[in-house]
């Protein structure tokens, strides 16, 4: 697995892996322009391995996308395509995007999760990520919930 910066070429594989793991996915367009704002960092975990699909292509496993500002950044999507969960694709990139906010100086990382998205909040647990609080009735269908958690480098 190679873990890398997003570029837009990727958009084809991960528009499809959005779609595949949210009620409200994030549209082409909507990476798009986060790509090109300056203040994200998108990264993607690619497979090795040649895609089935096409011979000259890697597959993308997953992504995660955080939001800058600052000293402090927002995890806007965090995804791995179902056929790739259990094998640390989200550890691996969790891991990197916190490698990333270090390197760019942000001392605290926040997101939000669905408090029923259990082995999500067990991979922020194990990443370093503690809970802060809950936002009653944040996410749409269904309605839901979120977990705040937040990560801080105490260095």
């Amino acid at each position: 697995m190679i873990i890398r910066r997003m570029e837009e070429a990727d958009l084809e594989m991960v528009v499809p892996i959005e779609n595949a793991c949210f009620s409200l996915p994030w549209s082409r367009q909507g990476f798009l322009d986060s790509l090109n704002g300056g203040d994200a960092i998108f990264l993607v975990a690619e497979s090795d391995k040649t895609c089935p699909a096409s011979a000259s292509e890697k597959e993308i496993m997953g992504y995660v996308g955080m939001i800058a500002s600052v000293d402090e950044g927002e995890i806007t999507n965090v995804a791995v395509a179902e056929r790739f969960r259990g094998e640390g694709v989200g550890e691996a990139l969790m891991g990197a995007i916190i490698r990333e906010a270090k390197e760019s100086a942000l001392k605290r990382i926040v997101l939000e999760v669905r408090v029923s998205n259990t082995p999500a909040i067990e991979l922020y647990k194990k990443v370093g990520f503690t809970s802060l609080g809950i936002r009653k009735n944040f996410y749409e269908f269904p309605r839901e919930d979120a977990g705040i958690m937040v990560w801080e480098d105490l260095c």
